[in-house]
This record gives C-alpha cells, sequence and structure tokens, in this order.
C-alpha cells in the first residue's frame, strides 16, 4: 500500500485579513496544523488602514461637528478648535484597542505559524515564502483588494493620496479632489470638509453612491454641498493631473467641457481590483483580473484550494468576508459542505447621518422584473427629528406584491443600528405589516421604520 503522502500543514491560508483569519483560528482550534501569509502588516486592510482608523477620525470628526453646531441648543461653542495629531493619536489608540492590527503575535499564541512576505504557487499543493517551500493539503486565498490607480494623463507622475495613505497625513490638505463618489469616496469627503478642507468629487456616474437607491445619493450630495461646501461632479471623468507648483491642476470633462481644477491634493478611490498576483496559473486555478472563481462552497476549481472575501471580486464587506472565512473552515474539517447564506446582509456608510441598506434595491428589482410596492417615510415627520433637531433622512422600505419585505435603504442617525431590524425581515420574509404592528419605542428614530412599513401595510 502505498504511503500517504506527508504535508507541512494541513492548511495554509494566503492574507491574515477578514476573509483569513477566522478560518485560520476555527481550524488550528481543532488540533490541526495552520500557517498563515501575510505579504502587508498582520490584521489586513481592516483594522489596520480602512474601517477600523477610518471610522475612529469619523467619529472624531462628528462630534466636532456637532459641537460646532451646538449655538442651536444654547452651547457656547464659537471658539471651539482641534489639534489634528491628537485627532491622529486617538485614530492610532483605537486601532490598538482593536487587536486585530498587527496582530502576527496573536495567531503565534493560538499555534499558528506566521510568515510575512508574498506567497506565490510553485504547483497545487506547494508555495514559496521568503525562499522557503511549504506546502499543505489545503489553501485559503484571502489575499483581498487594492485601490484601482485608474490611467488618468500624468497621474503617475504626481504624488496622490489613496484611502490609505491620506490616514498618515500629518494635517488635512487645505484643498482635496476626491477621484470616485462610492461609499469611501464620500467618507473621506464628509471627514476633511468637516476639518476645513475645500472638497471637490469627481464622479463618473450620474449620482453620488451609483449602487444605492437614488433617494440616497441624491440626499447626501445635497448635505455634502449644503453643509460641508463639497463640490460635486457627477457624470464627470478626470482626464488628466500635472504638477502646479506646490500644487496640482486637474482637468475634469463633463459633457464635453474641460473645467480645470487647482488642488493641494489628489485621492483616488475609484473602486478596488482583487490581488490575484500570486502563481494561480502553477496550481491550475482559475481566475480573471475580476476575481478567482469558486462555487458554493467556495472552492476553486481545484477543490482542496479555497477563496474568501474581496478576492473574489465581489466588491464585500468586513463583515462578508468572515461569514465566507467560517464557511471555508467548515468545508475543511467536515464532509458536509455548506454554503454561504448572502441574503439580508446590510451595508453601512459612516457619514454623518449614516447610510445602510440591506436585500434588493430598486434598480435591483427592476432588472429582476420584480413587480414591488415602494415607501419612504422622512425623518422629519417623527417626534426625534424635533428633540434632535435634524430632518434630513428617510426610511425606504420595498415588497413585493404579496407584502413581504425584499429590501431597504435608511439615511439617518445611528441607521447602522436601525438596519438589522429591516434584516431581519428580509432574512425571514416578513411582510410589511408585521414590522408595522410591532410596537417601536416613542422618541426612537426607529419610529421611522414603523411608519415606512403602515403605509405598505
Amino acid at each position: 500500500m502505498a504511503k500517504k503522502y506527508e504535508f507541512d500543514y494541513d492548511l495554509i491560508v494566503i492574507g491574515s485579513g477578514a476573509g483569513g483569519s477566522a478560518a485560520a483560528n476555527i481550524v488550528a482550534s481543532e488540533g490541526k496544523n495552520v500557517a498563515i501569509i501575510e505579504s502587508d502588516a498582520f490584521g489586513g486592510d481592516s483594522p489596520n488602514w480602512s474601517d477600523v482608523p477610518i471610522k475612529s477620525l469619523l467619529h472624531a470628526a462628528h462630534l466636532y461637528d456637532e459641537a460646532m453646531h451646538g449655538a442651536r441648543f444654547g452651547l457656547r461653542s464659537a471658539t471651539l478648535g482641534y489639534n489634528y495629531p491628537s485627532i491622529r493619536a486617538w485614530k492610532d489608540l483605537a486601532v490598538k484597542r482593536t487587536g486585530a492590527g498587527g496582530n502576527r503575535r496573536y495567531y503565534e499564541s493560538q499555534g499558528i505559524s506566521t510568515f510575512s512576505d508574498t506567497a506565490h504557487f510553485l504547483s497545487p499543493n506547494e508555495v514559496t515564502v521568503n525562499r522557503r517551500h511549504l506546502s499543505a493539503s489545503n489553501f485559503l486565498i484571502a489575499t483581498g483588494s487594492s485601490w484601482i490607480i485608474p490611467d488618468i494623463t500624468g497621474l503617475d507622475k504626481v504624488k496622490y493620496l489613496t484611502p490609505r495613505t491620506i490616514l498618515e497625513e500629518i494635517r488635512p490638505p487645505k484643498s482635496l479632489l476626491i477621484i470616485g463618489g462610492g461609499d469611501t469616496g464620500i467618507e473621506i469627503a464628509q471627514l476633511m470638509a468637516t476639518f476645513g478642507t475645500k472638497v471637490y468629487i469627481a464622479e463618473k456616474a450620474g449620482r453620488l453612491l451609483p449602487h444605492r437607491d437614488s433617494e440616497v445619493g441624491d440626499l447626501m450630495e445635497r448635505i455634502l454641498s449644503e453643509q460641508k461646501g463639497v463640490t460635486v461632479l457627477t457624470h464627470s471623468r478626470v482626464v488628466s493631473v500635472e504638477k502646479d507648483g506646490l500644487a496640482k491642476k486637474v482637468i475634469v470633462s463633463r459633457a464635453d467641457i474641460e473645467k480645470s481644477i487647482r488642488v493641494d491634493e489628489v485621492l483616488v478611490a475609484a473602486g478596488r481590483a482583487p490581488t490575484v498576483d500570486l502563481g494561480l496559473e502553477n496550481a491550475g486555478v482559475k481566475f480573471t483580473a475580476k476575481g478567482i472563481d469558486v462555487n458554493d462552497h467556495l472552492q476553486t476549481n481545484v477543490r482542496h484550494i479555497f477563496a474568501a472575501g474581496d478576492v473574489l471580486g465581489r466588491g464585500n464587506h468586513t463583515h462578508t468576508a468572515l461569514l465566507e472565512s467560517r464557511v471555508v473552515a467548515n468545508n475543511i474539517l467536515h464532509r458536509t459542505k455548506i454554503t454561504p447564506d448572502y441574503t439580508a446582509t446590510p451595508e453601512i456608510v459612516f457619514t454623518n447621518p449614516e447610510i445602510a441598506s440591506v436585500g434588493l434595491s430598486e434598480d435591483d428589482c427592476l432588472k429582476r422584473d420584480l413587480s414591488i410596492n415602494k415607501a419612504v417615510a422622512p425623518l422629519n415627520i417623527i417626534a426625534r427629528s424635533n428633540t434632535s433637531d435634524f430632518r434630513d433622512g428617510f426610511v425606504k422600505i420595498i415588497t413585493d406584491k404579496k407584502g413581504a419585505i425584499l429590501g431597504a435603504s435608511i439615511v439617518a442617525p445611528h441607521a447602522g443600528e436601525m438596519i438589522h431590524e429591516l434584516a431581519l425581515a428580509v432574512k425571514y420574509g416578513l411582510t410589511a405589516a408585521q414590522v408595522a404592528d410591532t410596537p417601536h419605542a416613542f422618541l426612537s428614530w426607529s419610529e421611522a421604520i414603523r411608519v415606512a412599513a403602515g403605509k405598505l401595510s
């Protein structure tokens, strides 16, 4: 009888972010021999350069903004100021407190071998890292994604910022042009504008946040322009960037008319591309520049090689990558395979007001040719809007013709917390009437959910 080949590890995880971390921990906790390879900072994008640091900076900005506008409540705040190095120190503390950023020692404490460099497949069961050859019976590719640098004349000849590098700036720039009006673009626009930066946003689509319901993008454009002085340029394409003394001259094309804008800094936030440059062809794994192909069990065409998170090219969120990572762990450890359930996965943008959505958008329903009913409840019809003096926002609910909730969008303070009620409704097929019949506490923002649901029941 032929001897079974012995590998160095039961599982090698490539990437220590959300898509890789859960699987590494779960499989190691079952007594398996696990290694994790990370080419950048351990913990990946979310705790080091995106979710945690950006949201901690936004929290400080929201506090500052609220205090600056405190006169209407009788608060004397005209002399309020800020110290940006101290705000950055707060951001660094928040990153440290989460414990997920730069957490190589944590993995080692769990008995997981760690390697710091780029992994490259040599064969379906072997990779090289730091000139070492490592073999495993299973692999999980969780290399994530990185910001796409658009093909713009002159961009490669000037210093530009990304949502990662702007976090390390010593102070907010006096003026900033952001290429891309998606989730991250408008978060950074509001963050910088709150601290006094003159911000321009150039977005190719006809509105900000083009992947969300039209009411969301329209309202956020009005809030950013009227309250923060942000100049929003939709239907706009950045043609070229060049140095202009210490500043940059940006040419933006809109309806075939070119406009020149002079700014201190340019920030690229026009989408992300999966990181697939790791010798996948040597392992026989099918992939394209848009991501790695997987089946319902998150297996590639090479069955012992799995993939999860942003490398799939689906524009995932951190909580989705964690879900996929847990699914991969199960499918490595157990004969009975499971599939990730993406139903009712909430999406949140941490602006002020927050933006949250779940389920199908109106555009999604139109593409699927679904017959729907919809209702919008503006925040200014509930009592909380009076006590908080906040009137910009709404709850929108979409149902099928039988009243079952298909999707929802919320723009409101604490929308990220409010959305989970509607996520439950989407996941378990609740009707608008059932949500409307559920008591909602007086003077909570969630009363707007009851009102919107009531319009559909």
